[in-house]
């Protein structure tokens, strides 16, 4: 038997008085600071340092100092979208992005480098390439794959995490050939005379992860493949340490099923949970959740389960987002819903009548829609002022939508740092309208309180990186996506990495901000994100990161 472990105890033993060159409140007042009182993981003061130690003193306190110098402090980076554990789990495999591999034979050659280390039979598995990045502007194909091995699996998975490429060793391990018909919910993909390319997405997956990983009646995409438990914890581990080296404090997991659950309870046990996650558990666990009565938030202040995490359809950048009347880039492809409507319906009006937030990824207008109708058909039978239902990613709502987003309290979860990575290929697959794409400054205009997060592993966990993109919309390759009216200015970015993805996974009374009686969660800048030119804010450093007022991570 597990003996219950008190893992949300305070950590912090030390009273401390913590002082800097500005303290970035992120309050509603927009104040700052030069001195921090924090103990038993608590802000207890915040103002000049006179002021605070004038508290210490009326307390009893006698705290150690830490002198940040020049430093700036900001509250800890809240990344309310991420995969910790398939982050984890990239991280031991090859990475194949656009920092390491500008082409196909660079890709090739990294994963021939991966498998002379390797067993016999181990299978080789990459991460991260993007085709529009790559010189070739195509995805590789099975036959290239072949030249990494023909006698082991090569999967090389796509950025956008809906799927990739595999050899043709792959293929005939499963029993896929030209005449296998495609599963629901998925493709193999095909050349002009019908011969796989070895391109697969979406439920196609499932030769990889199993029936329960991508398909349609899973509710959406799982593609985490499965590995021993302690590997797991060994992958979380590691992902744990990429978030606070971003000076992220805080995770909402987008995607739990009972893997996930199993691995955080095993890391809480051990005394290995260094940052707050609140978990979103996925859609086909719903009537398991209702069964068990989980009908709010419940946890503590390092474990919670927060809302359902449901899918309307692919990705952008797989193209596999639902256009119904196909892609510029290649007609022929549609995309997806992973719901009928009056299936997709039903679920958020059994969520919604249960008190559940509901978190729906849906990036197309068209499954924007399927969201906002049910949402509204929901609240229409069950009222709720304050029901936070979100939409993950919500790459292309209309106008209209957005209004309605508004008047209905729907809360857009966005990641910039996709179309910092790839959002040429977004005009490129749907055209002008694909400038738009993460329309942050119609949200704003239109009092939708929007929330930056990473998609972890789809983006790397890097904040100032993705607030940069915010204010800049310029891509890697220079290209800026979109008229100014699309922008945001530095404050409201930082607000939405921070204060805004409290709200959004409901932690707003405890973290998002640094005010008396919130956790003393906060990251230590070596700039200031609100005062240097906006090109310049991903080149400031994380130098440490504090979570439950203990130091968790120092720059090197």
């Amino acid at each position: 038997m597990r003996k219950l472990a008190a893992f949300d105890c305070p950590v912090q033993t030390t009273p401390r008085l913590v002082t800097a060159r500005v303290i970035h409140t992120v309050d509603d007042a927009d104040s700052t600071a030069s001195a921090m009182l924090t103990d038993a993981g608590r802000i207890l003061a915040l103002g000049s340092l006179a002021e605070c130690e004038t508290a210490a003193a009326r307390l009893g306190l006698e705290p150690e100092r830490v002198d940040l110098g020049d430093a700036v402090v900001v509250p800890g980076f809240i990344d309310a979208h991420a995969h910790p554990l398939m982050f984890g789990q990239l991280m031991t495999w090859v990475d194949c992005g656009p920092e390491k591999a500008a082409s196909i034979p660079e890709i090739i050659a990294l994963l021939k480098d991966a498998a002379a280390g390797l067993p016999a039979g181990r299978p080789v598995r990459g991460y991260g390439y993007e085709h529009r990045n790559l010189a070739e502007q195509r995805h590789p194909t099975r036959f290239e794959l072949d030249e990494v091995a023909t006698d082991r699996e090569v999967y090389l998975m796509n950025a956008s995490g809906h799927g990739g490429v595999v050899n043709s060793h792959t293929f005939a391990l499963h029993g896929v050939d030209r005449d296998t018909p495609n599963p629901d919910g998925g493709e193999y993909f095909r050349d002009a005379d019908g011969e796989l390319t070895g391109e697969i997405s979406d439920a196609a997956c499932n030769i990889l992860t199993g029936v329960h990983g991508v398909k349609i009646g899973h509710h959406g995409p799982n593609f985490h493949l499965a590995d021993e438990p302690e590997e797991h914890l060994r992958q979380l581990d590691a992902a744990t340490q990429r978030f606070l080296a971003g000076g992220v404090t805080t995770i909402g997991d987008a995607q739990v099923s009972r893997r996930e659950f199993d691995m955080y309870l095993r890391l809480a046990e051990a005394g290995r949970l260094e940052l707050r996650v609140s978990m979103y558990l996925l859609s086909h666990l719903l009537d398991d959740a209702l069964d068990m009565g989980l009908v709010g938030q419940f946890g503590n202040a390092y474990l919670s389960f927060a809302g359902i995490k449901l899918y309307a359809d692919g990705t952008l950048g797989g193209w596999t987002a639902y256009f119904p009347d196909g892609y510029v880039g290649d007609p022929c492809r549609t995309g997806q819903l992973y719901h009928e409507p009056a299936e997709y319906a039903e679920l958020i009006r059994r969520a919604h009548g249960a008190g559940l937030q509901t978190a729906t990824h849906a990036q197309s207008p068209t499954a924007i829609e399927m969201v906002i109708s049910a949402i509204e058909a929901a609240l229409a039978d069950r009222p709720d002022a304050d029901a936070r239902h979100r939409i993950e990613h919500c790459g292309l709502p209309t106008p209209e939508q957005i209004q309605r987003m508004a008047s209905s309290g729907i809360r857009p979860v966005n990641q910039t740092q996709h179309y910092f990575n790839w959002g040429e290929g977004v005009e490129q697959a749907i055209g002008t309208p694909g400038e738009r794409f993460n329309p942050l400054g119609e949200f704003e205009a239109a009092g939708v309180p929007f929330t930056i997060s990473s998609d972890a592993p789809v983006a790397e966990p890097i904040p100032l990186e993705a607030i940069q993109t915010a204010v800049t919309r310029v891509t890697r390759r220079g290209h800026r996506l979109g008229p100014d009216d699309l922008r945001v200015s530095a404050h409201a970015a930082l607000r939405a990495h921070t204060y805004a993805g409290a709200v959004s996974i409901g932690r707003e009374d405890d973290l998002g901000s640094l005010e008396l009686g919130k956790y003393a969660d906060f990251a230590v800048l070596s700039d200031d994100p609100l005062a240097v030119a906006a090109d310049e804010i991903s080149g400031i450093r994380v130098l440490e990161t504090w979570v439950d007022g203990e130091l968790r991570h120092r720059a090197a």
